[in-house]
């Protein structure tokens, strides 16, 4: 009897759709809220390059008002929500799409409506992506434990490049120059969303799955990265 393959996750364009969550004009005070929009826009860019559909939400928009233009997301209609999930908002669009197969989720705040979504999409029997430079929470303690439990669940940690390169797969793709095209986010060097400080942040939550002790703290990005610290708990 052949072995059973595990679940490995594959991106495909015409199996995939891009939810963007809650990306709006009151939550500008979240971390790094400029970067995670540069990279949800740059998700949304190679969507729309290579046909995969997105949806978009927005969680209460008479007090928190509208998506930021900066997303791009020009010709999506937003969906008002309230729930601390998408998935209520969107289930017309997840039941009119049969071959559905991923989702890859991107938005804020990683430890309310991202979370939530996800373990509802999980539910459902959907591999869930998370695009952990395109997530942030106020607090990046809560964006830390959120991504370990996300993970716990099922769900898969990526990031914006490796989930582009799967999607294009092939650099004979004749949209692989436009959907590789630079797209510089508007972030300073060693900040949590940069390269190295990215994966730091990924080593950390593959490393320490659990909750951080009573008045435990995360060792600042900019020492870890620079060799100055490692990914224990202090």
């Amino acid at each position: 009897m052949a072995a059973v393959r595990p679940n490995l996750g594959r991106v495909l364009p015409g199996s995939s759709i891009l939810f963007l969550c809650d990306m709006q004009e009151k939550f500008r005070h979240v971390a790094y809220f400029p970067q995670i929009v540069s990279v949800a826009a740059r998700m949304l860019k190679v969507a729309r390059l290579l046909e995969v559909p997105a949806v978009l939400t927005e969680q209460y928009p008479e007090g928190l008002g509208p998506t930021v233009p900066e997303l791009g997301a020009e010709g999506l209609r937003p969906l008002a929500k309230t729930c601390f999930s998408m998935v209520p908002a969107v289930q017309q669009e997840l039941d009119t799409r049969p071959q559905l197969r991923s989702v890859l989720l991107c938005g804020i705040e990683t430890q309310a409506c991202i979370l939530n979504t996800t373990l509802d999409l999980l539910d459902r029997g959907l591999q869930v992506h998370v695009v952990v430079d395109a997530c942030s929470s106020r607090s990046q303690v809560d964006r830390l434990v959120a991504l370990a439990r996300m993970r716990q669940s099922g769900a898969f940690l990526s990031t914006s490049e490796g989930l582009i390169l799967q999607l294009v797969g092939d650099a004979a793709h004749p949209q692989f120059k436009e959907v590789l095209a630079p797209h510089p986010p508007p972030h300073p060097p060693w900040s949590p969303f940069s390269a190295p400080a990215t994966w730091w942040l990924t080593a950390c939550i593959w490393e320490h799955s659990r909750l951080l002790p009573p008045g435990g703290r995360v060792l600042s990005p900019v020492n870890t990265v620079k060799g100055k610290g490692s990914c224990r708990w202090p």
